[in-house]
């Protein structure tokens, strides 16, 4: 009986949230099951703080703080405006990120190396002109380094905040975190990439003071979208928790940015934070508690001898 009831209630959940991360309802991706082939451990071990980071339920929150951060900067967001069908077809680019963060995550390195060289080559024609903070007009291109790495703070912030708000601290800080993850800004071309938390807030707020931030309406409305975008009606309540727990832990410079407050009843902060724990509580119940592309990566780890393999005992 109970099992029927929670199949009841959370099959169909399942289904809606598989269709949303993956395009679709059942079974795995070609490209998750590939993640069991290779010949080395890739960039990162079972234990550490970026497969902590990037597995679980807090990605889910850490996406919707990493594309309006990334917002924030002008240049990105004219070539997600100009060159991307977001708007359309927003589960298609939701697809392609999911992909490119847990290949490189749980892939070999050269599978590693393969998703971040396919990005880099799909950025190649993403340019034109942008209006800076200052009001001037400069060109961009995806590929620029500026913004590369622009894009790349935004992530490590996003995913390190949603983590330490929502699971508790990374395990073995998050230091260890934002120097591990540095190996990804490297393989998109960012330079120097930042390796302590400090760098990270150091760097970021480096691009606000030299006027790289800007608000506007262009921002706006992409705010708009993604404070409401076409989710199936199924997952638009938890959706709606999860954006206002993140929005809640934005720095206030951004948020002024963003046009965004933080959530209250009056002058009485929401408790916005168990409500989105709550919420991805009942993501963790609909879904495997292991990611097929984690679960693919161990496959491959234990072949290398890296993990042990299952257990042939009688």
């Amino acid at each position: 009986m109970t099992t029927g009831l929670n199949e009841t209630l959370i099959g169909p959940l399942r289904r809606r949230l598989l269709t949303t991360f993956s395009g679709q309802s059942e079974g795995n991706l070609a490209w998750e099951e590939a993640l069991e082939e290779g010949d080395d451990a890739g960039y990162f071990a079972p234990d550490s703080a970026v497969w902590a980071v990037h597995g679980g339920m807090t990605p889910i929150a850490a996406g919707i703080r990493a594309l309006l951060t990334q917002a924030l900067h002008p240049g990105v967001l004219a070539g997600v405006v100009e060159h991307s069908n977001y708007r359309a077809d927003p589960l298609a680019r939701l697809a392609g990120t999911i992909r490119w963060i847990f290949t490189v995550t749980y892939g070999d390195t050269a599978a590693a190396r393969r998703a971040c060289a396919w990005v880099r080559k799909r950025h190649v024609p993403v340019e034109g002109e942008f209006v800076t903070g200052h009001g001037t007009h400069e060109h961009y291109s995806a590929n620029d380094p500026t913004l590369a790495e622009w894009v790349h703070l935004a992530f490590t912030d996003a995913f390190l905040r949603a983590y330490e708000s929502l699971a508790g601290p990374v395990p073995g800080g998050a230091d260890r975190y934002v120097g591990e993850w540095a190996v990804a800004g490297e393989l998109m071309g960012v330079a120097d990439p930042p390796r302590t938390a400090s760098a990270l807030v150091e760097r970021m707020e480096a691009y606000d003071a030299a006027g790289q931030l800007a608000g506007g309406p262009r921002l706006a409305d992409v705010v708009s979208f993604l404070r409401r975008p076409p989710l199936d009606p199924l997952l638009r309540p938890g959706y709606a928790v999860l954006f206002n727990a993140v929005v809640s832990g934005m720095p206030q410079r951004h948020l002024d940015l963003l046009g965004l407050e933080r959530p209250r009843l009056g002058p009485v902060p929401l408790p916005v934070t168990g409500a989105a724990k709550a919420t991805l509580a009942v993501v963790g119940r609909a879904l495997d508690p292991m990611s097929p592309s984690e679960a693919a990566a161990r496959r491959r780890l234990a072949r290398l001898g890296v993990l042990p393999g299952p257990s042939t005992a009688p």
